[in-house]
């Protein structure tokens, strides 16, 4: 655009002024771009959910625990492909901080499960070979500098041995991937066969935590659900069958509607931006209103002049847009900041994106006033005020 460098001195006329209202946009936009990865950790696992699955839980609440048995009367309902199962472990790696999940889990039907769970073939074997074997994800093999043939402890705030300790040890045979982005690779998975054997009969030996069902036809998973309810309806552990996103969603939700939060935090914080930078386009206009009305007499039109006001205005706005989407990321890229209770923080690239529209309309809503106020200048009554 020809006339960018008029638009950039009016910018730079008022450099304070200019600056305030630059740091005031990015500060708005560094906090949308945190809570939306801070919305993405929390409802990101409902994204990756898979649609062929469900999750079976205990009727009456999730820290209930099912009998094992279960699992043989589910595999023959029909139209249930795969049944495998996982139990809450609730441990720490030395410290309360260092905590992550660890689930027991039957290794092939899990693997089979999870195919977001990338696992090197000869690792699996590994796993499968070692009964005190575990796998573990990237992302937390990384944050501890664990490797493959390592020996770790972790320490149970749930499950204690027959000794009375608490604390497990594993060996990590095997370091998995995520097939996306968006797959979690905070957790580690060790064997049900070492977890259950190793527990007290006073801790639920012989029963699980919620089991994992896969259906032949993903079409057919509401009948499926029904059936797997039915089955042990009226036994001393009912369940409750549902979608593995609608799963995911409710468990989210506990901490309240986390889109309507966000909403309304952002909602009042655009509010605020609005109103800066409105007024610092207005006084900006007002303080040029003699140099508006010299650019009308020398041949500068209505619609050229209204283009100026609006093209500085989403300058501004599209700037600390820029700037503070792009400091956000940079901090988000260094990871969860509650150290594992967030393993899906990211900041998603479409978030971005609306990031970016968000600022050209907030430039637009700011800059369409003041733009229309300087076409109708007059240029006599301008002219008088310089």
């Amino acid at each position: 655009m020809k006339y960018l460098h008029l638009i950039w001195s009016n910018l730079k006329r008022k450099k304070l002024r200019t600056s305030l209202t630059l740091l005031s946009i990015l500060v708005a936009f560094v906090l949308f771009a945190f809570l939306c990865a801070i919305k993405q950790a929390l409802l990101g696992q409902v994204e990756v959910a898979g649609a062929d699955r469900l999750i079976v839980r205990h009727k009456v609440s999730l820290i209930q625990l099912l009998p094992v048995s279960y699992k043989e009367r589910m595999e023959r309902i029909p139209g249930v492909a795969l049944v495998t199962h996982q139990t809450w472990f609730g441990g720490y790696y030395k410290e309360p901080k260092n905590f992550f999940m660890e689930n027991p889990v039957i290794p092939e039907d899990f693997l089979d499960m999870h195919p977001e769970f990338i696992l090197p073939p000869e690792q699996k074997k590994a796993w499968l070979a070692n009964r005190t074997g575990a796998i573990v994800g990237r992302a937390t093999a990384d944050k501890y500098h664990w490797k493959v043939g390592d020996r770790v402890p972790i320490f149970s705030t749930l499950w204690k041995k027959p000794d009375g300790g608490s604390t497990w040890e594993f060996d990590i045979a095997g370091i998995f991937e995520g097939k996306k982005k968006g797959t979690d690779t905070t957790s580690l998975f060790f064997r049900y066969d070492y977890f259950d054997e190793g527990r007290t009969e006073k801790t639920g030996k012989g029963q699980v935590g919620w089991y994992t069902i896969r259906v032949k036809d993903p079409a057919q998973a509401g009948d499926v659900a029904k059936r797997v309810d039915e089955e042990f309806q009226n036994s001393p552990a009912e369940t409750k069958t549902e979608p593995e996103g609608a799963f995911f969603q409710a468990f989210a939700k506990q901490t309240g509607n986390i889109a309507l939060i966000v909403a309304y935090i952002m909602g009042a914080v655009f509010f605020t931006i609005l109103l800066v930078t409105g007024n610092t386009m207005a006084q900006a206009v007002r303080e040029r209103t003699g140099e508006l009305g010299v650019l009308k007499a020398i041949g500068f039109t209505n619609m050229q002049v209204l283009s100026l006001v609006l093209v500085e205005s989403c300058l501004l706005s599209v700037l600390g847009g820029l700037l503070g989407l792009g400091l956000a990321a940079l901090l988000i890229s260094h990871g969860d900041p509650t150290h594992g209770m967030l393993p899906f923080f990211f900041l998603p690239s479409r978030d971005v994106f609306i990031g970016l529209g968000i600022s050209l309309a907030v430039g637009l809503a700011t800059g369409i006033f003041p733009a229309i106020q300087a076409m109708r200048l007059r240029v006599a009554e301008a002219l008088r005020r310089m």
